[in-house]
């Protein structure tokens, strides 16, 4: 299943540790699939407890779902010292970490480089969901979105009005296309809210 993963390619996959899911990006190099995490729940624990698993999902919405940590109604599948999404096909093995750091517009933070050499497949069946060109634009507002939190946060107002616009306009191409969740609308609230309080 490795072969699925076109080499130097970013794939958005879910990240099961041993008690959160989180999207990530990543890159397969060789035998091993690469990822980068910015703090969070899902580092703190891979550092305490280096297993996880990297799953599959052609459904955007869960990806958004658990990037926001908005609730979700999955099941889990606990293999100790594994666990994974019951339904979702997949890899697990030992994660090797590397700490640095990370410079962009919205400054310098610690970074987990963090390389996962499978040791077991994880056998499901993908539903058969094709992904629309109106899904890519609401995992992209999600993307947009948690970066515009941090920039508000640090004070970075041009870097903030910059995301705010993307997210605005990949909002608007979203509706065009025929997205109707009720997640991208609260993006957007969440967007002028964010930039209203942090002007």
């Amino acid at each position: 299943m490795l072969e699925l993963f076109n080499e130097e390619q970013v794939y958005e996959v879910l990240l099961v540790t041993r008690s959160n899911a989180t999207p990530v990006g990543v890159v397969r190099k060789g035998k091993t699939l690469n990822f980068k995490l910015f703090g969070g729940r899902s580092s703190e624990e891979l550092k305490a407890h280096p297993y996880a698993s990297i799953q599959i999902t052609n459904d955007v919405e869960l990806l958004v779902k658990l990037g926001l940590n908005i609730p979700v109604e999955v099941e889990f599948v606990e293999k100790k010292p594994y666990r994974w999404i019951k339904g979702l096909p997949g890899f697990y093995g030992k994660v090797e970490l590397r700490e640095d750091t990370h410079e962009d517009e919205l400054g310098k933070i610690s970074v987990l480089k963090c390389s996962l050499r499978p040791n077991g497949v994880i056998e499901s069946p993908l539903p058969p969901r094709p992904i629309s060109r109106a899904d890519y634009l609401l995992l992209e507002m999600a993307v947009d979105l948690t970066r515009l939190f941090v920039a508000t946060r640090g004070l970075k107002v041009e870097a903030a009005r910059r995301l705010y616009e993307r997210i605005w306009l990949n909002y608007h191409m979203y509706k065009h296309l025929g997205g109707n969740s009720e997640i991208a609308e609260k993006m957007i609230g969440w967007a002028i809210s964010s930039l209203r309080w942090n002007p």
